[in-house]
């Protein structure tokens, strides 16, 4: 049987081989597991590495040390979801500017890495993540509310299509302008253990979106209700000929709060975004499973 930490060692030297090339902008490093400094002694990736790692410890430890470096949820994400959650914290942050052509290596997580990918930044991720939605609306966030969104409109709940509002951003504010229909699912539950950075959490707000009512969400991605009803009514909100009562309703609690309230079509499986109590994104299903 080879060798498990010299195939290691050798994958990595081949990863910062390929990142030598004056073609790569940057190494996107996802992983705790830190590369040794002589591997990067005298090597020009050194100048292009970000290290992305979930220990706030650890990250500030590669700070003092002068390296690039953005931390990411310490969730059990897939390989590709961990690059992902990766490259939207650098992007955002400006650690790696719009249009690199980087060189990622990962693994999962508490693992070694075993996983190498070549991305163009702008190439491989959608308008919806460099829509700029407003100050205190995390990216990450942002993101896996998107991709969930998506999920319950394409996939629906054992073969049936269903239809959801989340609400995001100006929680006590939408919480005052709800009241609850059903039992709270999330209620008494910590807050680390309700965020829907956490894939289990997405998994539970899919099936829950069999409720009838909205969730309701923290900027940070805490799900703090499941199930409310939306008493906000605002006269001069108008949404487009054809859609029904739960669209108004998330554009009207948009325009009387500083949330963005995302419509899941139940005829459709569309996902529509409303902020200020206008359709600011639209997004259609190329394909559903129901």
């Amino acid at each position: 049987m080879p060798n498990t930490n010299k195939l290691s060692l050798e994958f990595l030297r081949a990863a910062l081989k390929l990142a030598n090339n004056p073609g790569i902008d940057n190494l996107l490093y996802v992983s705790d597991a830190l590369i040794p400094a002589k591997e990067l002694r005298g090597k020009p990736c050194k100048k292009k590495l970000v290290y992305a790692v979930t220990s706030e410890k650890l990250a500030e430890r590669l700070r003092k040390q002068k390296h690039c470096v953005v931390q990411v949820p310490p969730y059990d994400y897939s390989r590709v979801e961990r690059v992902k959650v990766a490259l939207i914290s650098a992007t955002s942050s400006e650690k790696i500017k719009d249009k690199a052509l980087i060189i990622c290596v990962t693994g999962l997580m508490g693992k070694p890495i075993d996983t190498l990918m070549q991305i163009q930044v702008g190439s491989s991720m959608s308008a919806v993540e460099g829509m700029k939605f407003g100050e205190g609306f995390n990216s990450q966030v942002m993101d896996a509310l998107i991709q969930l969104a998506l999920q319950i409109g394409q996939e629906g709940f054992e073969g049936h299509p269903i239809g959801t509002i989340l609400t995001m951003g100006d929680g006590e504010a939408v919480m005052a302008k709800s009241h609850q229909l059903t039992l709270n699912p999330f209620q008494g539950i910590p807050e680390t253990e309700r965020n829907i950075l956490d894939p289990k959490i997405r998994e539970a707000v899919k099936n829950f979106s069999v409720l009838d009512g909205a969730f309701v969400i923290r900027e940070d991605g805490v799900v703090l209700a499941a199930g409310r009803y939306l008493t906000a009514v605002d006269d001069h909100v108008q949404v487009p000929l054809g859609m029904g009562s739960r669209h108004t309703a998330a554009a009207s609690i948009s325009a009387s709060t500083q949330c963005i309230a995302l419509a899941v079509s139940q005829t459709s499986g569309a996902v529509r975004f409303f902020k200020n109590g206008a359709l600011i994104l639209e997004l259609h299903q190329s394909t559903r499973r129901i």
